[in-house]
């Protein structure tokens, strides 16, 4: 049987969701990174919207027999303030405490592995090497490596930038601005893949979970997501969905409730 087969079996005999809840105006509106390939690309001619953010917002929307919109957001700021101003009524995002401070996350549907890339000719073999006196070390701004590496780097220098495009990150490391660049794995890989002067790490420096969000309002539709994550997960959509996306590089399926 197929992963949808199976997801929708398992939705059949699961609680049933409420759309009134998820979905109160009628149309499940659910907002993700716009710039995250992990979550979903938008196809730069026709708009379209494909990889887990679509796959999951489908058979959720299907799930609760509604339509759905799928809103690109530029950053994780952007998904919170459109919740809490009920604009949309689901968001993706990466786990974070500070976050969670302000929206409660869904058990992880899948896991988000995060390292740096150098220059090939770097000194740098582990993750360990880039805290180090003197080193420079690069990551976007309002994203979950930024608070990861906020903490865990105690010796050398972070700077933290707007996301820029590959050819600003291999310029970056080429001249020398920065000893090392830290992303999520899946963005790095496609980096080098266009600037093979560069290389990406093996181990990773962190491992974020990507869940769903809600705004701190009812925690009834918290549970209707965590029985729609467990399903998803074990149904084998979610590894269907990172399999299309072609995301293996960078993304793992969750195994299930972690916090």
């Amino acid at each position: 049987m197929r992963p949808a087969k199976n997801f929708l079996l398992a939705c059949l005999i699961a609680t049933p969701l409420l759309a009134a809840d998820l979905a109160p105006t009628g149309t499940l509106r659910v907002a993700f990174l716009r710039t995250n390939p992990v979550q979903g690309r938008i196809d730069a001619k026709t708009g379209a919207i494909t990889g887990p953010v679509t796959d999951l917002t489908q058979a959720l929307a299907q799930q609760l027999n509604v339509p759905y919109n799928i809103i690109p957001a530029a950053d994780a700021r952007e998904i919170i303030a459109l919740l809490k101003a009920h604009n949309a009524d689901v968001g993706f995002l990466a786990y974070d405490g500070e976050r969670a401070q302000e929206v409660d996350f869904s058990d992880p549907y899948a896991l988000m592995l995060n390292t740096y890339v150098v220059r090939a000719d770097s000194p740098l073999k582990k993750s360990a090497d880039a805290d180090r006196a003197g080193l420079r070390i690069g990551v976007a701004g309002g994203v979950s490596q930024a608070f990861v590496l906020k903490e865990l780097l105690k010796k050398s220098e972070l700077k933290v930038m707007p996301a820029p495009p590959p050819e600003e990150i291999s310029k970056m490391l080429m001249n020398g601005e920065l000893d090392a660049y830290g992303a999520n794995r899946q963005r790095l890989v496609e980096v080098v893949a266009q600037y093979p002067k560069l290389r990406v790490l093996p181990d990773n420096f962190s491992v974020a979970e990507q869940s769903l969000v809600v705004t701190k309002e009812d925690s009834s539709r918290l549970d209707a997501l965590n029985q729609f994550i467990e399903k998803a997960r074990t149904s084998g959509l979610v590894k269907s969905s990172l399999e299309r996306a072609k995301l293996s590089a960078g993304m793992e399926v969750a195994s299930g409730k972690t916090r």
